[in-house]
C-alpha cells in the first residue's frame, strides 16, 4: 500500500523545465560496419546496443548464448579481431570495422571446425547452452597459448606456455558449464592442441 501511495505522489509532482516524462525519448542511432563471420555487415542501431545484441537480435546468429548478461557466465563469448570477448558487456558501436567470429562462423555441420569435433567426440557439452562459448572461448585460448600469451598460473613468464590442464582451466574459467562438463572440455581441448602442434 505504501509503495502505491508513493508512485501516486511521483506521478502527481509536476516535471522539471525541460523535461520529457520517461520513456518518450527517442534512440539515439549510429551505423556500424563490421565483419562477421567473413561478411561485411552494416547496421544502424542505438548506440546502447551490445554487441551480442546486434548478432543476436539484428543479424539472427543465436548460436550466442545470452546467459547471466553481466560476463559471468561466459555464453556470449564471440571472438573479435582474434581475441575472445563477452559479447554482453559490449557496445556494438565499439566494433567499428572489427572482424567478429560467432559459433557459426567457425564451422557447420558438415564442416566442422577441429574444435566443434572434438567436443562432439568428448562430450564437452551436456544441455549444449554454454556450448557455443566454450568453443569460441577454447578455440582462442589455444591461439592465447601458441601466442606465447601467459595466464595467472603460467610458472616461468619468460617460457611460452603450454598446453597443460591446469593451463586450460584457469584459462577456460571465466565459461561456466552448469552441467559440469569441464573434463570433457578439458580432453576435447587436449586434443585439438596435440593435433595443432
Amino acid at each position: 500500500m505504501v509503495g502505491a501511495s508513493a508512485t501516486a505522489a511521483l506521478g502527481a509532482m509536476p516535471l522539471a523545465a525541460g523535461a520529457k516524462p520517461a520513456g518518450t525519448e527517442r534512440p539515439n542511432l549510429a551505423k556500424v560496419v563490421f565483419t562477421v563471420n567473413g561478411e561485411q555487415r552494416e547496421l544502424e542501431l542505438d548506440i546502447r546496443t551490445s554487441l551480442l545484441d546486434a548478432v543476436r537480435e539484428h543479424l539472427h546468429l543465436t548460436g550466442s548464448k545470452k546467459g547471466c548478461d553481466h560476463g559471468q557466465c561466459g555464453a556470449c563469448t564471440m571472438i573479435v579481431d582474434g581475441r575472445r570477448i563477452n559479447a554482453c558487456l559490449t557496445l556494438a558501436v565499439m566494433h567499428q570495422g572489427s572482424e567478429v567470429t560467432t559459433i557459426e562462423g567457425l564451422g557447420q555441420p558438415e564442416n566442422l571446425h577441429p574444435m566443434q569435433a572434438a567436443f562432439i567426440k568428448h562430450d564437452g557439452y551436456q544441455c549444449g547452452y554454454c556450448t557455443p562459448g566454450q568453443i569460441c572461448s577454447g578455440v582462442a585460448v589455444l591461439a592465447e597459448i601458441k601466442a606465447g600469451i601467459p595466464s595467472h598460473v603460467t610458472a616461468d613468464l619468460t617460457a611460452t606456455p603450454e598446453v597443460t590442464e591446469t593451463e586450460i582451466r584457469e584459462r577456460m574459467s571465466g565459461n561456466i558449464c552448469r552441467c559440469g562438463a569441464y573434463s570433457n572440455i578439458v580432453a576435447a581441448m587436449t586434443e585439438v592442441a596435440g593435433r595443432q602442434a
